[in-house]
Parts: C-alpha cells; structure tokens; sequence
C-alpha cells in the first residue's frame, strides 16, 4: 500500500523542520510528511546533543530561525528562562541575546516553533504527520514521486524535498573506509568515555569544532589525561566574540568578485579595525550575507584556489568557537594537556595492547611515525561528498541518475530555486532540495540563518506550484 502526500519531506533535522514550519504558515490546504528516523523532529544529528557542554556556536542574536524575526531565539530564550528553565544561564552575567544555549535547548525552540505553526496550518486545513522510518530509494515517475522505506513502506507525494541535513564523518558510514570510524569513539559519547582511564592519552583526529565537542565531552566524562590532536594544518577555531557593527564594504563595493579579491580587501579592513582599537571579527561578520553571491559567481577554478588554499583559515576564523568551549580548550592547552599537531593521519596501525595506533605525518616531512594512545577520536568533520556517503538514498539517487555531484563535490548540484539537476543537467520538476546537500551551491549552506532563509523561499515556491 503507498500512502500519498501533497509533499514529501525527507529528513527532520532542522532543514526539514523549518521548511515544514514555512509550509504550514502559508495559506492554502496541503498534506506534509517529513520522514525521519529519529523518534523527535527538529533535532537532527546537531540538536540531539544531550551535554549542556555541547552548546551553539553562535549566539542567540544570530540564530533565529524565523528569517522575519532575527530575535525570535532571544524572545523565546527570554520567556524560556523566566519559567525557570535553563537556571545555568545565569551564570554567564550576559544579556540573553549573548547567551549561547545547549544545542539541546534549541532542539526544544525548533519544536516549539513546529508545534505553533500545525496549529497555524491547521486553520488553513494542512497536515502534517511524522514518518518514524528511514527512506532508502527514490524514484522520479512522470507525474509524482515514490520513495521507499527501509521498513518496506512506499510513500508517494507530488513533490519531495531533499533536507537531509549534514553527514559527521564521525557518525557516517563511507564508501572508502578507512576503518577510523570502528576504531573511534563518537565525539558527544559522554558515557563512552567515562570508561575510559581518566588519566589516559586519547587521540583526536581533526581541530575545527567537532574536536572542540570532543574536548568538552571528554571534560564532562572526567577525563584528565593528555589529549593529542592532528589535523593538517593544526588550526583552531579562534574564539566567538560580540564586536561592534562595522560599514559593509561588500554591499558599497560591487567590484570585488573573486575569492582573491575579497581576501585582499577583508584584511586591509581588518587591519583598518585593529589599528582603530576595534575586533578584527567586526569587518569579517560583514562577509556572511554576501558569500553566496561571491561562491556563485566565481569560476570553478577560483573555487578551487579558495578550497584547497584558504577554507582551513577561513573555516577557523568564521566558524568560531563558543566562549566557554573555547575558554575550556584555552586552559588544557595552557596548561600542556591539550596538544595540537600540524600533521596527516595516514591510517590505522595494529596494535598489539589495548589501546589504538595511528600512524601521521607531520607537515612539511617526508615521513610518517606511529602515535599510540588509549583511545581515538574522529573529528574531522562533515562529509559533503555524496558520492562517499554509504547510505542508501545517497547512492540510489546517484545510481538512477536522480542527482549529480555538486560543485567541486560538494553535495549535490541544483537550480537557483532548489530544483535538482539530474546526472543530465535537467532541473527537476519534483525533487528539490535545501540546506546542507547545497554546500556546493552556496558554500555556507549549513547555518542555522542559512537554512531559514532557504526553507522560506523553497516554501513560498512549492506553494506557488500547487
């Protein structure tokens, strides 16, 4: 039996859960179905996190996820507090728009806001019903869409949306195996490492802020060994700040169209700011609203140049650390616990005790050396190439030929508006996608005010459509 919808929306993270919410605002009479195999909505792999340590790592001033209201987190946070809920944010002595809550506080806002909007929607006669199931197959017919369950059920719809949100390397089972992934302990696995010997040395591969999540559940599990990291450039992310607004040099300065450009004219502002007394972050934050516009229009081989050469400093002093995580980090490195490697991890060794080798080289040598530890970390990051994903629908999309890598394999290619280009090039009619799987499109695709942003304007279209 296949049970039908008017839209199919797969995944039930924060993507497909704000993209529902704009859906049930609109007028109109339409039936939604968000298939997630998680047993809550809203949540995703970044807001299941349980560890009042594993916080936002923005504040609450930039994450709302209403696109309308830039302070609807602080609103909510505000009447969240005065109730008596979160009583540890007192602690920090900030005005609430300062506050950067637990990931899993903002798993709760998310659901909030999904549970006003059905009411919303219910007014205007929409459904909208949780599918606890994960979709294995898709299958584009000539006038609708069927997707399959991996518990056998067949859902069809007349348009679907591709919201699958991120893929952790930590968390993601790939084509390539390394084996790391067995070997690893999950980086928010508090009870996991609570069995560990807390003065053992525990081995992190990666330095962004996965490793800072890593670090944290590692204190809260009472952890006080050495913690050795590796990444290839040993960059960490630099800590989040408040600065002062500063002029938006991109929006009087429509010249500057390549990645070279905006390099050269960023730091010139942020030495101008230095020089003034004022945060270096302050002409940077000016940059977010106008990345998608310079990734799109920039050529293949610029993206390049950018990726291979400045997205390991762009990403650690854009994608910053929360205060308190970073101050945690700050300390264990101060006081030598915590020590960071600019080296490669080249792969697993045997190893004849209990513990884990891995073997790594150093950067700018020729060769590699073994480092054995108690345990090991994957903290690499996020896998956006889709074609490395082992998952069923990832690679049932790319089998049929439904989708086609994106730019520089970054996700999956699209349309302006969203609409996927199939392995021809064709944009489709009834398959869309949105967050995430378009880093490749926008390059900052994965934001909170990203995401809202997209899920307003991909509702408004499939709304427009019937």
């Amino acid at each position: 039996m296949e049970q039908y919808a008017d839209i199919l929306i797969i995944g039930g993270g924060l993507s497909g859960t704000t993209l529902a919410v704009q859906l049930l605002r609109l007028p109109g009479q339409r039936s939604i179905l968000i298939i997630e195999p998680r047993a809550e909505l809203g949540r995703g792999e970044a807001y299941s996190a349980v560890e009042l340590g594993h916080t936002l790592n923005g504040n609450a001033a930039r994450m709302s996820v209403d696109p309308d209201n830039p302070n609807d987190l602080t609103q909510w946070l505000t009447k969240h507090i005065a109730a008596g809920g979160w009583p540890q944010s007192r602690e920090q002595q900030v005005p609430v728009s300062e506050l950067f809550p637990p990931r899993g506080l903002f798993g709760v806002y998310v659901q909030q806001r999904l549970a006003e909007a059905r009411v919303v929607g219910a007014q205007h006669g929409s459904t909208l019903e949780h599918v606890c199931a994960e979709a294995i197959d898709l299958q584009d017919d000539a006038d609708s869409v069927l997707l399959t369950l991996r518990n056998g059920q067949r859902l069809r719809g007349k348009r679907a949306v591709l919201a699958t949100g991120m893929f952790p390397a930590a968390r993601t089972p790939q084509t390539q195996s390394s084996g790391l992934n067995a070997a690893a302990l999950d980086p928010w696995d508090v009870a996991a490492m609570r069995e560990l010997d807390p003065q053992s040395t525990v081995l992190i591969i990666g330095s962004g802020l996965t490793m800072v999540d890593a670090v944290v559940s590692l204190e809260q599990a009472g952890h006080r060994g050495p913690i050795e990291v590796f990444s290839r450039h040993g960059l960490l992310p630099h800590v989040r700040r408040q600065p002062p607004a500063w002029v938006d040099f991109l929006a009087e300065n429509h010249n500057i169209r390549t990645p070279r450009q905006l390099l050269h004219e960023l730091r010139r502002h942020c030495r101008d700011a230095i020089a003034q007394g004022i945060d270096w972050q302050a002409p940077l934050d000016t940059v977010r609203v106008h990345i998608a516009r310079l990734w799109s229009q920039a050529t293949d081989v610029q993206r390049r140049q950018f990726v291979r050469h400045v997205r390991p400093w762009w990403e650690s002093h854009h994608h910053r650390s929360p205060p308190l995580s970073a101050a945690l980090v700050e300390r264990l490195h101060g006081e030598g616990r915590l020590r960071i490697h600019a080296a490669s991890f080249k792969g697993l060794e045997a190893s004849c005790n209990d513990g884990v080798n891995i073997r790594v080289r150093p950067r700018g040598e020729t060769d590699s050396r073994v480092v054995k530890g108690a345990a090991l970390i994957n903290s690499s990051g996020i896998e956006y190439d889709w074609r490395r994903v082992a998952r069923p629908l990832p690679q049932q999309l790319l089998a049929r030929g439904l989708v086609q890598p994106g730019p520089l394999a970054l996700g999956i290619a699209a349309a302006a508006e969203g609409a996927v280009l199939n392995a021809e090039g064709q944009a489709s009619n009834r398959l869309f996608a949105m967050g995430p799987p378009l880093r490749g499109m926008w390059w900052e695709s994965t934001a909170v005010t990203d995401v809202a942003l997209q899920a307003k304007a991909l509702a408004g279209r499939l709304a427009s459509r019937g």
